[in-house]
């Protein structure tokens, strides 16, 4: 879809056209997931981070791998494991006996892109080390602040908690993150052309950078000056409203919440060529946005909930 006369105000044409192309290229790696990849975008746009959820072996590393490749960003993967510390993610002080003083050595939290593997795999407390860094983009070691590259953009993939070895993430560590994917199984085609061509991460290192800092950073302050309605704002008020009352709901969403979902709705509409989100942009966010950030009674699934609050509330 081309991009409206407002949109075309915001961005240049080579703008535009280099992010078609990135999500072009992802798509190209991660067969037959369009949508999952355009909600990737969506968190980096957002100034959000993304948190890509589901079982060993089906693209979760390769999506976040082939995301990376696309904005010519500094990069550093970290793969966590249950001997992983705190320093070990955002650095340490040591002295220097030379200069007599203690000199700070940055972790890889200082990149751009944060690529955290399979990250419920660390125990709760080194976990909390990215806590300060995804919501303040700083961290502080040894009460000392260091402020992050700009734009700061973490990827992190968890398995499921009923595998083994594995440990749940704390409510407060979830709430960071904007968007939760859960990929699933490829269809009977992608899953064909997967098993037929070329390996992946060959095909991820052969990718060529589309976006850059500057751009990203631009197409953020375009996703800002997409308009947001005052009826789209009661309609997401009414979502909160809903899901703090809904039947098997414990605690239901924040307003937190409901700022990122309006951020990702103007997102969304960008990525779509408007000025402007609907609330078909909301809706096609609401499952990805709410899903992790409700807390559930004991027998109630989250999705679940999700999915019925969103058809509980109508639009007016």
């Amino acid at each position: 879809m081309s991009a409206t006369p407002a949109i075309a105000t915001m961005l240049t044409d080579e703008l535009r056209a280099a992010l078609t192309r990135a999500q072009a290229q992802v798509n190209s790696l991660l067969l037959g997931k369009q949508q999952e990849v355009r909600l990737a975008y969506v968190a980096l746009l957002s100034d959000g981070h993304l948190l890509i959820e589901d079982l060993p072996g089906l693209g979760k590393t390769t999506l976040a791998h082939a995301l990376a490749a696309t904005l010519g960003l500094g990069f550093q993967r970290v793969q966590f494991t249950s001997d992983l510390l705190p320093s070990d993610i955002v650095g340490v002080s040591v002295y220097d006996a030379q200069a007599r003083r203690f000199e700070f050595h940055p972790g890889p939290v200082f990149a751009n892109v944060l690529l955290a593997d399979e990250i419920n795999r660390a125990p709760p407390r080194t976990q909390s080390a990215l806590l300060e860094a995804m919501a303040e983009h700083q961290v502080t070691v040894d009460g000392s602040t260091h402020g992050l590259p700009s734009p700061f953009f973490v990827i992190a993939t968890q398995n499921p908690i009923d595998l083994a070895g594995t440990y749940p993430l704390p409510d407060s560590q979830l709430d960071r993150f904007l968007l939760r994917l859960q990929l699933g199984y490829p269809g009977e085609e992608a899953e064909r052309a997967l098993l037929a061509g070329t390996d992946r991460r060959d095909l991820i290192a052969q990718s060529l950078p589309q976006l850059g800092p500057e751009d990203v950073l631009a197409l953020r302050d375009a996703v800002n000056a997409v308009h947001a309605s005052d009826p789209l704002i009661d309609y997401v008020q009414a979502l909160l409203n809903r899901s703090r009352r809904h039947a098997g709901v414990r605690v239901g969403l924040s307003p937190r919440a409901g700022i990122a979902l309006l951020r990702g709705a103007r997102a969304y509409a960008l990525l779509l060529g408007r000025n402007h989100a609907l609330p078909e942009d909301v809706q096609a966010l609401f499952g990805a946005v709410a899903a992790h950030r409700l807390v559930a009674e004991s027998d109630a699934e989250p999705v679940a909930l999700a999915k019925a609050i969103l058809h509980a509330v109508p639009v007016d």
